[in-house]
């Protein structure tokens, strides 16, 4: 590795959901102080520590291999300490970011995230450096793609790391119980107090995770599970609507349209394999 290895590369018109424009990597002995740039920048600390400081997270230690994300217009301080830190990072802009926010792939309150199996992100970060010296169409796209794989390694990485509030029972627990109980009547307070917190709490943890409340997630799971029986069975609506826990198949069929666009024997007739 050179002493500091930097590229910068224009955004191509055409890559607007998500576009790669630097790559760089060092062993930096000096921090960056109340620095704000104008997009986004991910920083990967291969080996060493020192401290990350944003006005949204306050001040953390940080101690490689670690990752942390930098927002646009925000400021923010970071750095090694007296023996320095190697590092990689890369800036990036792009509608896609919207959906990284409003999916919590990436958060300015949570934005660092220690890795324990550093080695597939390390790669990543190698191929987008490879992939902007190269600098053709088809290597700017590759960049983007390895960018977005970071994103959902290190969402992956901290999600299962992430210490649980619950006694032991963590988000992913609670997510696929009321994914198990879909097609039964669900009695919210109950099933909150199964994991020790109010409704409110209940409904708060689960839109942050998936978008939506904890009736409506499990509406989308009924939902789902409807189109797969009218793609891969020949079942009447009515038993179908039966098996994803409706008593009135008009009601289904209604509801289903208003979800979908279209009626569940429009919906078989476009998706059905025949």
């Amino acid at each position: 590795m050179k002493p500091t290895d930097a590229i910068y590369r224009s955004p191509l018109a055409a890559a607007g959901g998500l576009a790669v424009t630097g790559s760089g990597r060092q062993h930096s002995m000096h921090a960056v102080k109340t620095r704000k740039l104008p997009g986004y920048a991910v920083v990967l600390v291969e080996s060493g520590q020192g401290f990350l400081e944003t006005d949204a997270a306050g001040r953390r230690s940080v101690k490689g291999p670690a990752l942390f994300w930098l927002f646009p217009n925000r400021p923010h301080s970071y750095g090694p300490d007296s023996e320095g830190w190697s590092e990689r990072w890369a800036l990036f802009e792009g509608s896609l970011l919207r959906d990284f926010l409003r999916l919590r792939l990436i958060s300015e309150q949570t934005p660092l995230v220690i890795l324990r199996n550093p080695d597939s992100v390390q790669r990543l970060f190698n191929n987008i450096h490879g992939d902007l010296i190269e600098d053709s169409n088809l290597s700017r796209a590759s960049a983007a793609a390895a960018l977005h794989q970071i994103v959902i390694l290190a969402a992956r990485q901290a999600s299962q790391a992430a210490p649980s509030a619950q006694g032991g029972t963590d988000i992913a627990e609670i997510i696929e119980a009321l994914r198990q109980r879909a097609m039964q009547s669900l009695d919210i307070a109950t099933f909150a107090a199964e994991y020790g917190m109010s409704p409110a709490t209940l409904r708060r943890k689960i839109v942050a995770e998936v978008g939506l409340p904890p009736k409506g997630f499990q509406l989308r799971v009924r939902m789902d599970h409807a189109k797969e029986l009218l793609t891969m069975t020949d079942d009447k609506i009515e038993i179908i609507a039966s098996r994803v826990g409706f008593d009135d198949p008009f009601y289904f069929s209604r509801l289903f349209h208003e979800r979908e666009n279209c009626t569940p024997r429009e919906f078989r007739a476009r998706y059905r394999r025949r």
